[in-house]
């Protein structure tokens, strides 16, 4: 079978479908995202069923909303890495810390607002620093280990030179009006370490999970910039 991926929104977090011998969901979506879902994959020709997998950037509520009624529909295995494993396990994540001054004021009353209270679920794949290989379902790629939003962020990247990152980037109006490093991080030092991780790996295409992709360079200038203010 011929590699394929999709950009499926799911409310406000870009879920992606990667398509090779086996499917697998890269995360769970956000509110009021399950319709959005259904009709993305009814529009695509896909059976719910052919999901095997859904695989967790990280455990934040934006990410897992709808984890519990795709799962529901596909009777998917979910993997997520160790370190944000709690996240799904009690329903009640976390928000992470601003990292800008307008991710400190999000998080300062996202934290005051937002309580998720998500049907717990279990890890059926825990994740290692190590990562995971997507050959045994026929996906050209590899899961790394990027912490840093979360201690437990990991992406997906693949030989064709397309990233899926997660929160690793930002790239919608509502968080940054220019594709960049996360506004909302726990760590924003170990992202961008997690960057000079993976931008040697031929990546040219940048996948997040909040707004379109954009291409490489602006990482590497992203990172570049914040190395020589933090120099």
């Amino acid at each position: 079978m011929t590699f394929r991926f999709h950009r499926i929104p799911v409310g406000i977090c870009n879920c992606y479908l990667l398509r090779g011998e086996r499917t697998v969901l890269i995360d769970g979506g956000a509110w009021g995202g399950f319709p959005a879902f259904q009709k993305h994959l009814q529009d695509l020709g896909i059976n719910p069923k052919e999901i095997e997998l859904i695989l967790l950037t990280h455990g934040h509520w934006d990410h897992i909303s709808c984890l519990a009624d795709i799962q529901k529909i596909t009777g998917a295995k979910i993997a997520i890495h160790e370190k944000d494993a709690f996240m799904i396990e009690t329903g009640e994540p976390p928000f992470p810390n601003g990292v800008t001054l307008w991710g400190k004021l999000m998080s300062w009353s996202a934290k005051r607002i937002l309580r998720p209270h998500l049907s717990p679920l279990k890890a059926d794949t825990v994740i290692l620093d190590a990562g995971l290989s997507l050959k045994p379902f026929g996906i050209p790629g590899e899961v790394a280990y990027t912490p840093g939003h979360t201690m437990g962020h990991v992406s997906v990247i693949l030989e064709s030179g397309d990233a899926i990152v997660g929160d690793m980037a930002m790239n919608d109006w509502y968080l940054r009006l220019t594709p960049g490093l996360p506004i909302l991080a726990d760590d924003i030092h170990l992202v961008v370490e997690s960057w000079k991780k993976i931008l040697p790996l031929g990546i040219k295409r940048i996948h997040p999970a909040h707004g379109r992709d954009f291409d490489v360079e602006v990482m590497k200038r992203e990172v570049e910039r914040f190395v020589m203010r933090n120099a």
